[in-house]
């Protein structure tokens, strides 16, 4: 390899340490660079699926000492016919959903990397990054230039490191808008369990409920941008969602906000977005890689993290066959999954699909729990018609964390 480092990672959220923790674990000389320093707030719905699950087991990271982790049973889907169905995830077997707070999530991935072998340079913005046939070069604030073989941008919706190579989408602003708070003092219903309403005014967007240890959690909604909802609108939508009987009577009376809200941008286009430059790789936000129809980007962050590291290991020094190696894992792994979450996102979009996509999921106990694994990615959102991954026992494989 050539460089200072073999690889280097723009980014320690889940994306970047994943490919960090991978490579390092292969004898790998890879450097982290972020411009934040750990622990740091993150903007997020914090849950995470049972595929994120897999991959952070998977990955080595322990939930034990995250005293924030919040492991989920049951999972509750209001329609827009007001109607509220129960889906209950697996008691046993391990955990098919959690949430935990980005911000000590990335921390203990970030310490996970560090103590796999990786470092970790903190408060250091890229601020530049060229290629070359044998490397990439990083200009960094505050801490000069570094060389590598190859880079991993995990540095999010609006990567900087797009705009260096001259890869970014003039007036992209993501599919999505999300927006949160963390509340205290939650009622049972909502520090137990996971809660989602499907308003009609926000379709196929909804309002969601995540619980948190000591009666905390995570309330907050997402729009599709060009929707019903402007943007602009969120704040005043905000209020008025809050007021409303069936949300409050989940929270409960006591239930109050304990930090300001934030809002955020939810790019989902993978399969339109350029993957790689000539010796880098876009994973996780940067490469526009959540799910359509959720906004959960947790595990596909991780997956493309993965990925571009093994696409390293594989490829050597053959910048062409590393690239390409990433491009068709990407491929086979997100493409069909991200269309027909694309599709699906069609028929929530009006009351009619939403509540049909409810009753049916709900009609018998088979379909309640199995759609709940589905919602959780416990099978591929594409299940049906990628019969090249029924080996993976879609409807009987454990949890994470047994």
């Amino acid at each position: 390899m050539n460089g200072d480092w073999d690889a280097a990672v723009i980014g320690a959220g889940p994306a970047g340490c994943a490919a960090a923790i991978t490579l390092a674990r292969a004898g790998k000389r890879v450097v982290m660079v972020d411009k934040a320093r750990f622990p740091r707030p993150k903007a997020c719905g914090d849950g995470l699926t049972a595929g994120a699950l897999r991959l952070l087991e998977g990955l080595g990271l322990d939930p034990a000492p995250i005293s924030t982790w919040m492991p989920v049973e049951d999972v509750y889907i209001r329609s827009p016919s007001g109607r509220t169905v129960e889906f209950p995830l697996p008691r046993s077997g391990g955990q098919f959903a959690a949430v935990v707070p980005r911000a000590e999530l990335d921390n203990a991935l970030a310490e996970k990397a560090k103590a796999e072998g990786a470092e970790l340079v903190e408060g250091a913005a890229c601020q530049g990054l060229s290629e070359d046939d044998g490397q990439v070069t990083l200009e960094l604030e505050g801490a000069g230039t570094m060389t590598a073989g190859f880079a991993i941008a995990a540095d999010g919706m609006w990567s900087p490191t797009r705009k260096f190579l001259g890869l970014a989408h003039d007036g992209y602003r993501g599919d999505w808008h999300a927006f949160r708070q963390y509340w205290s003092g939650v009622d049972t219903p909502a520090s137990r369990a996971l809660w989602v309403w499907f308003e009609e005014e926000i379709l196929p967007g909804y309002v969601w409920s995540f619980p948190l240890p000591d009666g905390r959690a995570n309330v907050g909604f997402g729009v599709r941008r060009g929707g019903p909802v402007a943007v602009g609108d969120m704040g005043k939508l905000w209020r008025d969602l809050l007021e409303r009987d069936h949300i409050r009577a989940v929270l409960g009376d006591g239930a109050a906000p304990e930090t300001s809200h934030r809002a955020w941008p939810i790019p989902a286009r993978i399969d339109k977005i350029s993957l790689t430059g000539r010796r880098t790789m876009f994973t996780g936000d940067a490469a526009a890689a959540t799910d359509p129809m959720s906004g959960e980007g947790i595990a596909q962050a991780l997956l493309t993290g993965i990925g571009a590291a093994n696409a390293v290991l594989a490829g050597g020094d053959d910048s062409s066959r590393v690239m390409a190696h990433y491009r068709r894992f990407v491929r086979q792994e997100l493409f069909a999954d991200h269309r027909m979450a694309r599709r699906l996102g069609r028929v929530l979009a009006t009351r009619p699909g939403a509540r049909g996509a409810v009753r049916i999921a709900g009609l018998t106990p088979w379909t309640r729990r199995n759609f709940a694994r589905w919602l959780f990615e416990d099978y591929p959102r594409s299940i049906i018609t990628t019969p090249r991954r029924w080996f993976r026992q879609p409807l009987t494989a454990p949890g994470a964390y047994r």
